[in-house]
């Protein structure tokens, strides 16, 4: 079922508690809004725990101002009225408190969209809003100046962030994305400087190719359809263990010589289903789904390798922050660490969309993981479960590494010991 066929009450429940155990709120911080096509406003509670929030606990405000539900409405209330006002375009509003975004508010800083080519678009222009009294008349005026001023994401000065969409799910996946671009501009800062797009670069990237020829297949086999299956758990554990996030990451599996399944463009990573999965067979796509932008760097890799079994492209925030700064990243630092990654090289930025001929070149079943600059990092396997395994080490040695920074100088295994683990675990690849 599509998210905005849901009814209110089932959206703001079903997003808070994306919110909540998403880490972006507390039980008792956080408000989410719609306004209706009646322009009456949904609305969650005041005072009630976020992360046991139901469908009955949702507030309506009706136009005559009265109100219906079990509850009193949220106390910022105010201002999700005079966003409304602001800006009749907008008909949802998502309020949050996610620790890297209440970082850059008591700094009086915004997060940078132009470290990954997507999230500019997603996010839309970023605002400050000054600090007000919560609740108070003067911070719904503060707030809804930014937004009267064009912006669609405004961090609030110590506080937080409000973030508008034209539905709850677009101001969502706003909020989740300006949330990760800070999280990985924070760790970034750790590894010294990091890089940003140009227009001329997020242009390039806009315009990859992914409509081919379709075909209308006559049957699914039981090998499809188990890898269907499988990339779904697979997409629903990344995206859980925010290796993911919504609008962004790629999982392809070859199913039968090279053709395989991948990913649809366009949808939310949370919620993709084995049928929205898209088969392309002799570089035709399924008719009537669009597949991943980089549908064609999979095919050429499964052309390439025949061993390689499946490939994620991928944006966990720790890798990421290797992806945009200077800093090579060691995998030197624990046994698991090398024996599944090996070296990570990476590619610049420039030379992922000549063809993506430099990408093909470099990965390979002896260099399963390689960082991407500013876009993503991609990992190899034999196995959808292998490619995800490297994925999670690949994340958790960049937290390491990044972590041991506040603690003393990176001690990495030896040369010798190094040796002894490519002659024990690598040396027949």
């Amino acid at each position: 079922m599509k998210f905005d066929m849901l009814s209110p009450r089932e959206q703001l429940v079903r997003t808070m508690n994306r919110i909540y155990y998403g880490g972006m709120t507390t039980l008792s911080g956080g408000n989410l809004s719609i306004k209706d096509g009646d322009n009456s406003i949904w609305i969650t509670p005041t005072g009630v725990d976020k992360g046991k929030l139901t469908p009955a606990d949702i507030v309506r405000i009706m136009q005559d101002e009265t109100v219906e539900g079990l509850h009193k409405p949220s106390s910022e209330l105010p201002f999700h009225l005079a966003i409304y006002k602001s800006r009749p375009d907008i008909r949802a509003i998502v309020h949050a408190h996610p620790p890297a975004l209440v970082a850059f508010s008591i700094t009086k800083a915004l997060p940078d969209t132009n470290t990954i080519p997507q999230a500019r678009g997603i996010c839309g222009r970023v605002g400050y809003a000054p600090y007000a009294l919560p609740g108070s008349t003067k911070l719904g005026a503060n707030i809804a100046k930014s937004f009267a001023e064009g912006y669609d994401v405004v961090i609030l000065e110590n506080h937080g962030v409000a973030v508008s969409g034209k539905t709850l799910l677009e101001a969502f996946q706003r909020l989740e994305t300006l949330d990760f671009c800070a999280r990985t501009e924070m760790y970034a800062h750790r590894l010294g400087k990091f890089r940003t797009l140009t227009e001329t670069q997020i242009d390039v990237f806009n315009h990859r190719d992914n409509d081919l020829p379709t075909y209308v297949p006559s049957v699914h086999t039981s090998i499809e359809r188990d890898l269907r299956g499988q990339i779904v758990d697979t997409l629903k554990r990344a995206y859980q263990r925010q290796l993911m996030i919504s609008t962004e990451g790629v999982i392809s599996s070859r199913v039968h010589s090279d053709d395989f399944l991948i990913t649809p463009t366009g949808q939310d990573r949370n919620t993709i289903d084995n049928d929205d999965l898209v088969m392309v067979v002799d570089g035709r796509r399924e008719k009537g789904k669009l597949p991943s932008r980089s549908v064609l760097v999979h095919q050429e890799i499964y052309r390439r390798y025949p061993n390689i079994q499946s490939i994620i492209m991928a944006q966990s925030p720790y890798a990421m922050a290797y992806a945009i700064s200077e800093q090579t990243m060691k995998t030197t630092t624990i046994p698991e660490s090398y024996i599944l990654l090996r070296d990570v090289p990476r590619v610049a930025y420039e030379k992922q969309f000549m063809g993506d001929t430099d990408v093909i070149s470099t990965i390979s079943e002896q260099t399963p993981v390689v960082l991407l600059d500013n876009n993503c990092v991609l990992v190899v396997g034999t196995s959808i479960l292998q490619a995800f395994d490297r994925l999670e080490v690949l994340e958790f040695t960049a937290k390491s590494l990044i972590d041991a920074m506040h603690i003393g100088n990176l001690k990495p295994i030896s040369e010798r010991d190094t040796r002894e683990l490519t002659d024990n675990f690598l040396h027949s690849s």
